[in-house]
Protein backbone atom coordinates (compact mmCIF):
# COMPACT_ATOMS: atom_id res chain seq x y z
CA UNK A 1 0.00 0.00 0.00
CA UNK A 2 1.42 3.35 -1.05
CA UNK A 3 1.79 6.01 1.68
CA UNK A 4 -0.37 9.08 1.95
CA UNK A 5 2.59 11.27 0.96
CA UNK A 6 2.78 9.48 -2.43
CA UNK A 7 -0.83 10.22 -3.28
CA UNK A 8 -0.49 13.78 -2.01
CA UNK A 9 2.39 14.35 -4.40
CA UNK A 10 0.54 12.73 -7.28
CA UNK A 11 -2.47 14.97 -6.66
CA UNK A 12 -0.29 18.08 -6.50
CA UNK A 13 1.52 17.13 -9.68
CA UNK A 14 -1.77 16.61 -11.45
CA UNK A 15 -2.73 20.20 -10.72
CA UNK A 16 0.29 22.44 -10.20
CA UNK A 17 3.87 22.16 -8.98
CA UNK A 18 3.46 25.47 -7.21
CA UNK A 19 1.95 23.73 -4.19
CA UNK A 20 5.27 22.03 -3.47
CA UNK A 21 6.75 25.38 -2.45
CA UNK A 22 4.53 25.19 0.63
CA UNK A 23 6.29 22.07 1.90
CA UNK A 24 9.02 22.36 4.54
CA UNK A 25 10.95 19.41 3.07
CA UNK A 26 13.07 19.70 -0.08
CA UNK A 27 11.39 18.22 -3.16
CA UNK A 28 13.06 17.67 -6.54
CA UNK A 29 11.90 16.02 -9.76
CA UNK A 30 14.46 14.39 -12.04
CA UNK A 31 14.29 13.51 -15.71
CA UNK A 32 15.38 10.20 -17.23
CA UNK A 33 19.03 11.31 -17.18
CA UNK A 34 18.89 12.19 -13.47
CA UNK A 35 18.90 15.94 -14.19
CA UNK A 36 16.91 18.33 -12.03
CA UNK A 37 13.72 19.40 -13.77
CA UNK A 38 12.07 20.95 -10.72
CA UNK A 39 13.15 22.06 -7.24
CA UNK A 40 10.89 23.66 -4.66
CA UNK A 41 11.87 26.57 -2.42
CA UNK A 42 12.98 24.26 0.42
CA UNK A 43 15.30 22.42 -1.98
CA UNK A 44 16.84 25.73 -3.05
CA UNK A 45 17.49 26.55 0.61
CA UNK A 46 18.92 23.12 1.44
CA UNK A 47 21.19 22.98 -1.61
CA UNK A 48 22.07 26.69 -1.30
CA UNK A 49 21.36 27.41 -4.96
CA UNK A 50 18.48 28.87 -6.94
CA UNK A 51 16.47 26.72 -9.31
CA UNK A 52 18.05 28.59 -12.24
CA UNK A 53 21.43 27.26 -11.13
CA UNK A 54 20.16 23.77 -10.25
CA UNK A 55 18.07 23.30 -13.41
CA UNK A 56 19.41 20.53 -15.66
CA UNK A 57 22.28 19.68 -13.33
CA UNK A 58 22.65 15.98 -12.62
CA UNK A 59 21.58 15.55 -9.01
CA UNK A 60 24.25 13.00 -8.09
CA UNK A 61 26.99 15.34 -9.36
CA UNK A 62 26.11 17.84 -6.64
CA UNK A 63 27.79 15.48 -4.17
CA UNK A 64 31.21 13.87 -4.04
CA UNK A 65 29.77 10.54 -2.84
CA UNK A 66 26.84 10.16 -5.23
CA UNK A 67 27.40 6.45 -5.93
CA UNK A 68 24.65 5.32 -3.55
CA UNK A 69 22.24 7.85 -5.05
CA UNK A 70 23.03 6.57 -8.53
CA UNK A 71 22.21 3.00 -7.47
CA UNK A 72 18.89 4.07 -5.91
CA UNK A 73 17.92 6.06 -9.02
CA UNK A 74 18.73 3.11 -11.27
CA UNK A 75 16.40 0.94 -9.19
CA UNK A 76 13.69 3.60 -9.43
CA UNK A 77 14.07 3.76 -13.23
CA UNK A 78 13.58 0.00 -13.37
CA UNK A 79 10.50 0.31 -11.10
CA UNK A 80 11.99 -2.02 -8.49
CA UNK A 81 10.09 -0.05 -5.85
CA UNK A 82 7.36 2.56 -5.53
CA UNK A 83 8.97 4.30 -2.57
CA UNK A 84 12.38 3.96 -0.92
CA UNK A 85 13.62 5.63 2.27
CA UNK A 86 17.22 5.83 3.44
CA UNK A 87 19.37 7.92 5.78
CA UNK A 88 22.40 9.31 3.96
CA UNK A 89 25.30 11.67 4.55
CA UNK A 90 25.81 13.59 1.32
CA UNK A 91 29.29 15.06 1.01
CA UNK A 92 29.54 18.37 -0.84
CA UNK A 93 32.52 19.97 -2.63
CA UNK A 94 34.10 23.38 -2.03
CA UNK A 95 34.37 22.94 1.73
CA UNK A 96 30.60 22.99 2.32
CA UNK A 97 29.42 20.95 5.32
CA UNK A 98 27.87 17.57 4.49
CA UNK A 99 24.11 17.12 4.48
CA UNK A 100 22.72 14.49 6.86
CA UNK A 101 19.36 13.71 5.33
CA UNK A 102 16.50 11.29 5.28
CA UNK A 103 16.09 10.54 1.57
CA UNK A 104 12.74 9.45 0.12
CA UNK A 105 12.68 8.45 -3.55
CA UNK A 106 9.37 7.90 -5.32
CA UNK A 107 9.14 6.22 -8.73
CA UNK A 108 6.58 8.15 -10.80
CA UNK A 109 4.55 6.87 -13.74
CA UNK A 110 5.87 9.65 -15.94
CA UNK A 111 8.16 8.74 -18.84
CA UNK A 112 9.79 12.20 -18.89
CA UNK A 113 10.13 12.79 -15.13
CA UNK A 114 10.26 9.35 -13.51
CA UNK A 115 11.87 10.23 -10.17
CA UNK A 116 10.67 12.39 -7.30
CA UNK A 117 13.00 13.05 -4.37
CA UNK A 118 12.16 14.34 -0.92
CA UNK A 119 15.03 15.35 1.40
CA UNK A 120 14.66 16.09 5.10
CA UNK A 121 17.58 17.10 7.23
CA UNK A 122 18.20 14.38 9.79
CA UNK A 123 18.12 16.71 12.78
CA UNK A 124 18.22 13.91 15.33
CA UNK A 125 21.37 12.38 13.84
CA UNK A 126 23.01 15.79 13.66
CA UNK A 127 22.15 16.35 17.32
CA UNK A 128 23.59 12.98 18.33
CA UNK A 129 26.81 13.66 16.42
CA UNK A 130 27.12 17.10 18.04
CA UNK A 131 26.59 15.64 21.51
CA UNK A 132 29.15 12.91 20.84
CA UNK A 133 31.70 15.53 19.80
CA UNK A 134 30.95 17.52 22.96
CA UNK A 135 31.43 14.45 25.15
CA UNK A 136 34.69 13.52 23.43
CA UNK A 137 35.88 17.11 23.71
CA UNK A 138 35.01 17.30 27.41
CA UNK A 139 36.76 14.01 28.15
CA UNK A 140 39.85 15.22 26.30
CA UNK A 141 39.66 18.49 28.24
CA UNK A 142 39.53 16.60 31.53
CA UNK A 143 42.65 14.60 30.72
CA UNK A 144 44.47 17.67 29.46
CA UNK A 145 43.54 19.70 32.53
CA UNK A 146 44.53 17.00 34.99
CA UNK A 147 47.88 16.35 33.34
CA UNK A 148 48.67 20.03 32.78
CA UNK A 149 47.66 21.06 36.29
CA UNK A 150 49.81 18.41 37.93
CA UNK A 151 52.76 19.27 35.67
CA UNK A 152 52.44 22.94 36.63
CA UNK A 153 51.74 22.48 40.32
CA UNK A 154 54.98 20.79 41.42
CA UNK A 155 57.49 23.24 39.88
CA UNK A 156 55.24 26.13 40.90
CA UNK A 157 55.61 25.23 44.56
CA UNK A 158 59.37 25.06 44.11
CA UNK A 159 59.50 28.49 42.44
CA UNK A 160 57.45 30.07 45.24
CA UNK A 161 59.54 28.45 47.96
CA UNK A 162 62.81 29.51 46.30
CA UNK A 163 61.58 33.11 46.04
CA UNK A 164 60.67 33.14 49.75
CA UNK A 165 64.10 31.77 50.72
CA UNK A 166 65.81 34.30 48.47
CA UNK A 167 63.89 37.15 50.10
CA UNK A 168 65.01 35.99 53.56
CA UNK A 169 68.64 36.06 52.43
CA UNK A 170 68.47 39.65 51.15
CA UNK A 171 70.09 42.34 53.35
CA UNK A 172 67.65 44.58 55.14
CA UNK A 173 68.73 47.90 53.59
CA UNK A 174 69.26 49.24 50.09
CA UNK A 175 67.74 46.33 48.23
CA UNK A 176 64.08 47.32 48.18
CA UNK A 177 63.88 46.77 44.40
CA UNK A 178 65.08 43.19 44.76
CA UNK A 179 62.45 42.52 47.41
CA UNK A 180 59.83 43.83 45.00
CA UNK A 181 61.04 41.30 42.45
CA UNK A 182 60.73 38.41 44.88
CA UNK A 183 57.24 39.61 45.83
CA UNK A 184 56.28 39.60 42.15
CA UNK A 185 57.45 35.98 41.87
CA UNK A 186 55.52 34.97 45.00
CA UNK A 187 52.30 36.76 44.00
CA UNK A 188 52.36 35.42 40.44
CA UNK A 189 53.02 31.92 41.78
CA UNK A 190 49.98 32.30 44.06
CA UNK A 191 47.88 33.48 41.12
CA UNK A 192 48.90 30.48 39.05
CA UNK A 193 48.23 28.20 42.01
CA UNK A 194 44.69 29.58 42.22
CA UNK A 195 44.23 28.92 38.50
CA UNK A 196 45.46 25.34 38.87
CA UNK A 197 43.12 24.80 41.84
CA UNK A 198 40.20 26.01 39.72
CA UNK A 199 41.19 23.65 36.93
CA UNK A 200 41.26 20.70 39.31
CA UNK A 201 38.20 21.69 41.36
CA UNK A 202 35.58 19.63 39.46
CA UNK A 203 37.71 16.50 39.75
CA UNK A 204 38.60 16.88 43.42
CA UNK A 205 35.35 17.59 45.19
CA UNK A 206 32.84 14.71 45.32
CA UNK A 207 29.25 15.43 44.44
CA UNK A 208 26.94 16.26 47.34
CA UNK A 209 23.69 14.81 46.10
CA UNK A 210 20.28 15.85 47.34
CA UNK A 211 16.84 16.90 46.11
CA UNK A 212 17.10 19.90 43.78
CA UNK A 213 14.43 22.31 42.58
CA UNK A 214 15.84 23.89 39.43
CA UNK A 215 13.92 27.11 40.04
CA UNK A 216 15.71 27.57 43.35
CA UNK A 217 18.95 27.33 41.37
CA UNK A 218 17.71 29.95 38.90
CA UNK A 219 16.52 32.25 41.67
CA UNK A 220 19.85 32.06 43.50
CA UNK A 221 21.72 32.94 40.31
CA UNK A 222 19.25 35.72 39.51
CA UNK A 223 19.76 37.37 42.88
CA UNK A 224 23.57 37.16 42.60
CA UNK A 225 23.62 38.70 39.12
CA UNK A 226 21.19 41.50 39.98
CA UNK A 227 23.27 42.33 43.04
CA UNK A 228 26.30 42.80 40.76
CA UNK A 229 24.36 44.53 37.94
CA UNK A 230 21.56 46.44 39.72
CA UNK A 231 20.90 48.91 36.89
CA UNK A 232 20.20 48.45 33.18
CA UNK A 233 19.73 44.67 33.25
CA UNK A 234 16.37 42.89 33.26
CA UNK A 235 16.24 39.18 34.08
CA UNK A 236 12.99 37.60 32.89
CA UNK A 237 11.61 34.49 34.58
CA UNK A 238 9.90 32.08 32.16
CA UNK A 239 9.36 29.04 34.37
CA UNK A 240 7.31 25.89 34.08
CA UNK A 241 6.45 25.52 37.77
CA UNK A 242 5.26 21.94 37.27
CA UNK A 243 8.82 20.65 36.80
CA UNK A 244 9.70 17.93 39.31
CA UNK A 245 12.57 17.95 41.76
CA UNK A 246 15.48 15.68 40.92
CA UNK A 247 18.62 14.31 42.54
CA UNK A 248 21.73 16.40 42.03
CA UNK A 249 24.44 18.58 43.49
CA UNK A 250 22.78 21.95 44.02
CA UNK A 251 26.01 23.89 44.47
CA UNK A 252 27.49 22.50 41.26
CA UNK A 253 24.33 23.39 39.35
CA UNK A 254 24.31 26.92 40.80
CA UNK A 255 27.94 27.35 39.74
CA UNK A 256 27.24 26.03 36.22
CA UNK A 257 24.25 28.33 35.66
CA UNK A 258 26.01 31.26 37.32
CA UNK A 259 29.01 30.91 34.99
CA UNK A 260 26.77 31.10 31.92
CA UNK A 261 24.60 33.96 33.20
CA UNK A 262 27.61 35.93 34.41
CA UNK A 263 29.25 35.59 30.98
CA UNK A 264 26.01 36.81 29.39
CA UNK A 265 25.82 39.81 31.72
CA UNK A 266 29.41 40.79 30.93
CA UNK A 267 28.75 40.48 27.18
CA UNK A 268 25.73 42.77 27.66
CA UNK A 269 27.82 45.65 29.06
CA UNK A 270 26.98 48.08 26.19
CA UNK A 271 23.27 47.31 26.47
CA UNK A 272 23.38 47.57 30.27
CA UNK A 273 24.82 51.06 29.81
CA UNK A 274 21.87 51.87 27.50
CA UNK A 275 19.41 50.27 29.92
CA UNK A 276 17.90 47.65 27.57
CA UNK A 277 19.87 44.51 28.44
CA UNK A 278 17.81 41.36 28.99
CA UNK A 279 18.47 37.80 30.06
CA UNK A 280 15.70 35.19 29.98
CA UNK A 281 15.78 32.18 32.32
CA UNK A 282 13.46 29.56 30.85
CA UNK A 283 12.55 26.10 32.15
CA UNK A 284 10.62 23.43 30.30
CA UNK A 285 10.27 19.67 30.15
CA UNK A 286 11.48 17.69 27.13
CA UNK A 287 10.26 14.21 26.25
CA UNK A 288 11.96 11.26 24.54
CA UNK A 289 15.44 12.79 24.62
CA UNK A 290 18.72 11.04 23.77
CA UNK A 291 21.73 12.21 25.78
CA UNK A 292 25.14 10.56 25.47
CA UNK A 293 23.55 7.76 23.41
CA UNK A 294 21.08 6.95 26.20
CA UNK A 295 17.36 7.43 25.67
CA UNK A 296 15.47 9.20 28.47
CA UNK A 297 11.73 9.56 28.81
CA UNK A 298 12.03 13.02 30.37
CA UNK A 299 14.67 15.73 30.65
CA UNK A 300 14.90 19.26 31.97
CA UNK A 301 15.10 21.69 29.05
CA UNK A 302 16.66 24.91 30.39
CA UNK A 303 17.52 28.03 28.40
CA UNK A 304 19.61 31.09 29.24
CA UNK A 305 18.95 33.65 26.50
CA UNK A 306 20.45 37.11 26.18
CA UNK A 307 20.05 39.94 23.67
CA UNK A 308 23.76 40.69 23.44
CA UNK A 309 26.08 40.92 20.42
CA UNK A 310 26.43 37.17 20.00
CA UNK A 311 29.50 34.94 20.11
CA UNK A 312 32.18 35.74 17.50
CA UNK A 313 32.17 33.21 14.66
CA UNK A 314 35.79 32.21 15.30
CA UNK A 315 34.93 31.21 18.90
CA UNK A 316 31.63 29.37 18.38
CA UNK A 317 33.21 25.93 18.11
CA UNK A 318 35.72 26.57 20.91
CA UNK A 319 33.72 28.16 23.72
CA UNK A 320 33.80 25.02 25.89
CA UNK A 321 37.56 24.59 25.51
CA UNK A 322 39.60 25.46 28.62
CA UNK A 323 41.41 28.80 28.65
CA UNK A 324 39.41 30.13 25.66
CA UNK A 325 37.82 33.49 26.44
CA UNK A 326 36.01 36.07 24.35
CA UNK A 327 36.90 39.02 26.56
CA UNK A 328 40.03 40.63 27.93
CA UNK A 329 40.91 39.42 31.39
CA UNK A 330 38.70 36.32 31.20
CA UNK A 331 40.10 33.06 32.55
CA UNK A 332 38.41 30.92 29.90
CA UNK A 333 37.32 28.39 32.53
CA UNK A 334 33.69 29.34 33.22
CA UNK A 335 32.03 27.44 30.37
CA UNK A 336 34.47 24.52 30.66
CA UNK A 337 33.53 24.04 34.32
CA UNK A 338 29.83 24.54 33.55
CA UNK A 339 29.94 21.80 30.89
CA UNK A 340 31.79 19.47 33.28
CA UNK A 341 29.26 20.01 36.09
CA UNK A 342 26.25 19.48 33.80
CA UNK A 343 27.74 16.34 32.28
CA UNK A 344 28.22 15.00 35.83
CA UNK A 345 24.40 15.29 36.02
CA UNK A 346 23.85 13.22 32.84
CA UNK A 347 23.33 16.35 30.82
CA UNK A 348 24.84 18.57 28.16
CA UNK A 349 25.09 22.27 27.32
CA UNK A 350 24.58 23.47 23.74
CA UNK A 351 24.73 26.97 22.32
CA UNK A 352 23.10 28.78 19.41
CA UNK A 353 24.20 32.34 18.82
CA UNK A 354 23.61 35.18 16.41
CA UNK A 355 23.76 38.96 16.86
CA UNK A 356 20.98 39.97 19.23
CA UNK A 357 20.30 36.47 20.59
CA UNK A 358 22.52 33.92 22.31
CA UNK A 359 20.79 30.83 23.67
CA UNK A 360 22.59 28.42 26.00
CA UNK A 361 20.49 25.27 26.29
CA UNK A 362 21.04 22.96 29.26
CA UNK A 363 19.56 19.46 29.03
CA UNK A 364 19.54 17.34 32.20
CA UNK A 365 18.18 13.81 32.14
CA UNK A 366 15.45 12.88 34.62
CA UNK A 367 15.16 9.28 35.85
Amino acid sequence: MRPLFFWTIVNILSTSLGGLDLLASAVLILDTDGRIDYANAAAENLLENSFKVLHQQRFIELFTNGERLAAIFAQAMEHQFDLKREDLVLERPAGKPPLQVNLMVTALDDPENPILIELRENVQQMKLDREERLLDQTQANKELIRNLAHEIKNPLGGIRGAAQLLELELPGHGLKELREYTQVIIKESDRLQTLVDRLLAPHRRPQIVGDVNIHEVFERVRSLILAEFPQGLRIVRDYDLSLPEFRGDKEQLIQAVLNIVHNAAQALAPRIAKGDAEIVLRSRIARSITLAKVRYRLALDLHIIDNGPGIPAELKDKIFYPLVSGRDGGSGLGLTLAQTFIQQHSGVIECESRPGCTDFRIMIALP
